[in-house]
């Protein structure tokens, strides 16, 4: 049975609401993804934590709302969402464009708040002090767009194929590129949170020498896992990926 989606507040989506959670892991989309992509997830993990995928403007219960075309005002908007739920431990885990919005927002929290998670997953994401060397997409002609789309893999090809569908997604997915194709990495001191980092080893979009590469964002423990798929083995290799998430989010219950 599909568990029904419970929002507190419209940018945390819970699964399984948990009021006696001991720790709350963030779940952060890929470029046109939205919280539905983490929607199972819940019953795979651990019982003592909460999962909170988080919705951003522009897709599923938030599709009517202008999507975000920069990364600094989107991380202080989640920042400022996020606030109040902060009052327990709680992990980051992101995807793609996730990926690099957990690690900017683990970095805002702490300039500004003294906040830090108590863990932060990535995925199918280069490390972000290495600069995208490929052309911007986002503002590709239409058809040319679509045709990336294709070629990352990750948007369905019935919906692909369905104009009017993509006639109404197309600004969102335009704006989530924007934010990550424009996005300017500054040098901050290192993370004091371990990162784990999970990859593709057939993903294009992050070598493993650019998902190694995170090692330098964490003054702590790293680790790397290489899945097997393309960039969105977050779906394809899902059953993989929440067996190691798992364990690791059991290794910190235990020590909280």
């Amino acid at each position: 049975m599909t568990p029904t989606l419970t929002t507190f507040n419209k940018w945390v989506i819970r699964p399984q609401p948990n009021a006696q959670a001991a720790l709350r892991l963030f779940c952060f989309p890929y470029a046109g993804g939205g919280s539905l992509s983490f929607r199972n997830w819940a019953s795979a993990l651990p019982s003592n934590m909460e999962i909170c995928p988080i919705e951003l403007p522009g897709r599923g219960l938030r599709l009517v709302e202008p999507a975000f075309t920069q990364l600094e005002p989107l991380v202080q908007a989640i920042a400022n969402a996020l606030l109040p739920d902060l009052d327990h431990p709680f992990a980051f885990f992101g995807h793609s464009m996730g990926a690099l919005l957990s690690f900017e927002l683990a970095r805002f929290l702490r300039c500004h708040y003294q906040l830090a998670p108590v863990h932060l997953f990535v995925s199918g994401r280069r490390s972000p002090q290495i600069p995208n060397l490929n052309p911007p997409t986002y503002n590709l002609p239409e058809q040319e767009f679509f045709a990336e789309l294709r070629r990352l893999n990750g948007t369905p090809a019935e919906v692909l194929d369905n104009q009017e569908l993509m006639q109404l997604l197309l600004p969102t997915l335009r704006a989530d590129l924007a934010v990550v194709e424009t996005y300017v990495y500054s040098h901050e001191a290192p993370l004091e949170c371990p990162i784990t980092v999970f990859g593709g080893d057939q993903d294009p979009e992050a070598s493993v020498e650019s998902l190694e590469a995170w090692r330098s964002q964490t003054s702590t423990d790293f680790a790397l896992h290489l899945l097997q798929g393309d960039h969105f083995f977050l779906h394809s290799a899902q059953h993989d990926l929440l067996q190691v998430l798992g364990d690791d989010l059991q290794v910190i219950l235990n020590s909280l």
